[in-house]
């Protein structure tokens, strides 16, 4: 749910505003734009190559692998970030008696600050950095029997935009908003649709990107899923395509966990509710709305972690990120916290059933894609035969039940005509 700047246009690109924005000199009005700070931020490469060094110098707890998908000529990788409280030699074997948390950043292009988070925590799970206050022997007991994935930068191609000038650009390398190319309700438009902000794309995960992240949500199967974004500051659960939130208890234990939040590290400026029915706005095809109706994610959320409403609607980069050092850390400081506060209450808000995983009825191709990605990710190069077989062993799966259930018709009838054919033979007297 992100402030909509290209909805203002009509108004904010008109001859007239620009003219009296900029002192009625047309040359000056670039003046009102605010290029990304190079001296706060990472550029996309830069940051991805710190966490590979990150992650190299703490192989005992992190680990990174690089998942591709393309179609149609255009081609996406996402990196993967995996800590495990219980050190790597365990991750391969017990990952799925730990709690398991997926938080994704970086999913629109311009929210670079999102990104910096991600850097951040990552940098505290490794203990490079800490926390402003940190309990070290509470912390690590926390830590122990999570798993964590952290998706640093989900939106590459779009970011890459971004870091070429288009700092107002938010969709993926071709044009699709990722955050509404998800299949929950996807495709419909409000009355204030903008392509150039919310382009679904030409069917549900359509894009690479999208295609990834719900394989690689599926073979997690997180209890809680957390997607971060800028525009606002704001702590989302579902619904985000309907104005309402989900009912009973599973509502109540997300509210409460974001109550808690709010307090402690938002100073109680966040709003906090269904994407839906806080913003003004309804949003289709959303992440979240997909994690929490068809994984099942006990817990999913959407934070917003900054917003600068000051500011003009085409300063896209001032007003979706902090452009001043005091700011910059202070987001980073705040909301790094205010992630750990989610790693040790996450747990305890969910019971032990609740932890387990829920019945989840998903498609063949969903399961397949989640299934297959997961062994490819474990067993590395040797399993890229997968991908190109892919559709193919759908296939065979399809037949392989049709015949099952023929076989298993024509058995019956068989047995059925058997015994018919015994009771119509007359008995001798």
């Amino acid at each position: 749910m992100r402030p909509r700047p290209l909805l203002c246009y009509a108004i904010f690109l008109s001859p007239f505003f620009l003219l009296a924005l900029a002192g009625s000199n047309p040359s000056d009005s670039s003046s009102t734009i605010t290029p990304i700070n190079w001296d706060l931020y990472h550029s996309s490469d830069d940051l991805m190559e710190q966490i590979h060094s990150l992650v190299h110098r703490h192989q005992d707890k992190l680990s990174i692998e690089t998942i591709k998908s393309g179609n149609k000529g255009y081609s996406a990788e996402i990196n993967v970030v995996t800590y495990s409280g219980s050190g790597r030699r365990r991750e391969s074997n017990d990952d799925r008696s730990n709690f398991r948390i997926l938080l994704t950043f970086g999913q629109h292009g311009r929210e670079l600050i999102t990104s910096e988070l991600a850097f951040r925590i990552l940098s505290i799970l490794s203990e490079e950095q800490f926390l402003p206050e940190n309990n070290g022997p509470s912390l690590n007991r926390t830590l122990e029997k999570l798993v964590v994935k952290v998706v640093p930068i989900e939106n590459s191609n779009g970011r890459k935009r971004v870091e070429s000038g288009d700092l107002c650009e938010r969709r993926n390398g071709r044009g699709v908003d990722l955050n509404r190319n998800w299949g929950v309700d996807w495709g419909k438009k409000e009355k204030d649709y903008d392509p150039s902000e919310e382009n679904p794309g030409t069917a549900p995960f359509s894009e690479p990107e999208t295609q990834i992240m719900r394989k690689l949500a599926i073979s997690f199967d997180p209890h809680i899923w957390i997607n971060v974004h800028s525009g606002m500051e704001a702590l989302f659960m579902p619904y985000d395509h309907k104005n309402t939130t989900p009912e009973g208890l599973p509502s109540k234990k997300m509210r409460s966990l974001l109550e808690q939040v709010n307090k402690f590290h938002c100073h109680n400026r966040c709003m906090i509710g269904s994407g839906g029915g806080s913003v003004g706005y309804l949003a289709h095809g959303t992440a979240t709305d997909y994690m929490y109706d068809v994984v099942k994610a006990p817990m999913a959320f959407t934070f917003e972690i900054f917003g600068d409403n000051q500011t003009s609607a085409r300063d896209c980069f001032k007003m979706f990120n902090p452009v001043d050092l005091p700011s910059f850390k202070r987001v980073l400081n705040d909301w790094s916290a205010a992630f750990f506060t989610i790693f040790k209450l996450g747990p305890l808000q969910l019971d032990e059933n609740s932890t387990k995983a829920a019945e989840k009825w998903v498609s063949i191709d969903e399961y397949l894609d989640g299934y297959l990605v997961e062994r490819k990710n474990r067993y590395g190069k040797n399993m890229e035969v997968i991908d190109v077989g892919m559709q193919e062993i759908k296939t065979y799966f399809r037949l392989f039940l049709l015949s099952s259930v023929l076989l298993m018709f024509m058995f019956c009838s068989r047995i059925a005509k058997s015994k018919y054919g015994r009771n119509s033979i007359p008995v001798m007297p």
